[in-house]
């Protein structure tokens, strides 16, 4: 019988991983609306330095066929090959908190061997909390803020922050599986579902990504900059203003859905706890400065004891 860990290697850095860490996951396969997912994902890898700590066997969990990985071709020879990867890597967040991060494809195969390697590796680290994120499209206007199903079993996120609680059957992630197995043994873990407007699912969307990190942050403590994001989701989101304002037919789409979602709203009047009066979450510098304050004042209080 093969064992869970056989799907993985550790590198040499998994010695130095320190106990307690939280777990952020997300992970690239049956959906992905706004490309939220792939783009947490990016915007680690361009502002975190991360340290893989397991690479997981691709040869034992992806069909090539049907997520054939990228190889590059010069005039007349091969130059590069870019193999798919499953990684759970070490970062640190903007003022130097460590924590993990599982990105990559979604295995194709061996959910419930993958889904106790990851509980292995779990154990192994004495894993605080897992977070994931993934997103599906949804009937919403561009023009109101993304809003987020919360699932798992920590309640004061979901009913801090969660607007939509369906009772449904649908397709299944593997995270999924894993958030399943995680609430059987009573360990903490919390699935955020991003609501994104259904006709931008297929593009990539900036808000999206700015939303994934709000509602990591929420529920780890880390604090990642959001302000080159936020930057971008107003140009992106300026864009589509305009494609909106030429066509009268989309015009009266969006009025719709924002006529349905401030009707349903107004009985869900949920802020999240990291927001202002204005909706606008701080910045990661004015979070920090909140949290050197507070420290200082934790300080003084200390030597005054």
């Amino acid at each position: 019988m093969r064992e869970p860990e056989d799907l993985y290697a550790l590198t040499a850095a998994a010695a130095d991983v320190p106990q307690g860490l939280p777990l952020v996951a997300g992970l690239t396969g049956f959906a992905d609306a706004g490309g939220a997912v792939q783009q947490l994902a990016d915007y680690f890898a361009a502002t975190v330095d991360l340290v893989p700590v397991a690479v997981f066997d691709a040869d034992e969990l992806l069909d090539y066929r049907a997520r054939r990985p990228i190889i590059a071709f010069e005039q007349d020879h091969l130059t590069s090959y870019t193999p798919s990867k499953l990684v759970l890597s070490q970062g640190r967040d903007e003022i130097g908190r460590p924590f993990l991060l599982l990105t990559g494809y979604e295995p194709d195969f061996q959910w419930e061997r993958f889904t106790r390697a990851v509980l292995g590796l779990m154990d192994r680290f004495g894993v605080a909390d897992v977070t994931w994120v993934h997103s599906i499209p949804m009937p919403v206007p561009h023009t109101r803020p993304i809003q987020v199903t919360v699932g798992g079993n920590r309640p004061e996120l979901i009913e801090a922050m969660s607007v939509w609680r369906p009772s449904t059957r649908v397709p299944s992630n593997v995270l999924h599986l894993l958030e399943f197995r995680l609430a059987e043994q009573g360990r903490a873990v919390a699935e955020f579902v991003l609501l994104v407007p259904h006709y931008l699912a297929d593009t990539e969307l900036p808000a999206a990504a700015v939303k994934t990190l709000e509602v990591v942050s929420a529920a780890t403590g880390l604090l990642f900059p959001t302000d080159q994001l936020k930057e971008q989701s107003r140009d992106f989101l300026a864009r589509v203003d305009e494609q909106v304002a030429a066509n009268d037919e989309l015009g009266q789409l969006v009025r719709a859905l924002e006529q349905r979602h401030d009707t349903y709203m107004e009985g869900n009047p949920l802020r999240s706890p990291l927001t202002d009066d204005e909706g606008e979450v701080p910045s990661a510098d004015e979070l920090a400065a909140e949290l050197e304050k507070f420290l200082a004042i934790r300080r003084q209080s200390d030597d005054e004891a």
